[in-house]
């Protein structure tokens, strides 16, 4: 895309976040790949919206682009796997399992076989490396940490994280002025 094409999305998409349009700014921010919102990122893993924190990580990053995303989409898919076993919800444990997980055992075939063990135990928490593992909301504090690590590691992430600085309804003077 030209420079004019992202200057324009830049415009509306403060538009329309000025205008209270969020879930539109969103679909925008990802379609356009131009601006990945860190703070709308943050809001939605520590709710727990797993299909829309990989939606719009969609928009910028696959699992297999490399390193970084593999990780980032991992840790997103394990605490969510984990959530499902901490709820004792084993069929949806193994769901995500074989649906989201599964994709990384030809990557690391020992840690999914680990992975798949958790089914097992009565609580997961009884493996020794998650014995830590806290509530939900602080597990999910703790990998979000994590994840903001990556994504600023990430080159696909590179002029991405940061918002032009625009004067306050920008496009609606530009528009004023014709």
């Amino acid at each position: 895309m030209t420079s004019l094409s992202r200057e324009l999305v830049f415009l509306i998409l403060q538009f329309l976040d000025e205008e209270k349009f969020k879930e539109t700014v969103h679909k925008l921010e990802q379609e356009s790949g131009f601006y990945f919102n860190i703070k709308y990122f943050e809001d939605e893993v520590l709710n727990g919206n797993w299909d829309e924190v990989e939606r719009y990580l969609g928009g910028f990053t696959k699992v297999d682009d490399n390193r970084y995303s593999m990780k980032i989409f991992f840790e997103i898919r394990k605490q969510k796997y984990l959530e499902a076993l901490d709820k004792h919800d084993r069929s949806k444990a193994v769901e995500i399992l074989v649906k989201d997980l599964k994709v990384f055992a030809s990557f690391n075939e020992e840690l999914f076989k680990e992975i798949t063990q958790l089914l097992t135990l009565e609580n997961f928490r009884e493996n020794e490396q998650l014995s830590k593992y806290g509530d939900t909301k602080s597990a999910r504090q703790i990998m979000l940490a994590e994840l903001k690590k990556l994504i600023e590691a990430n080159p696909l992430f590179r002029d991405k994280l940061q918002f032009p600085s625009l004067k306050t309804s920008r496009l609606r003077t530009l528009i004023n002025q014709r």
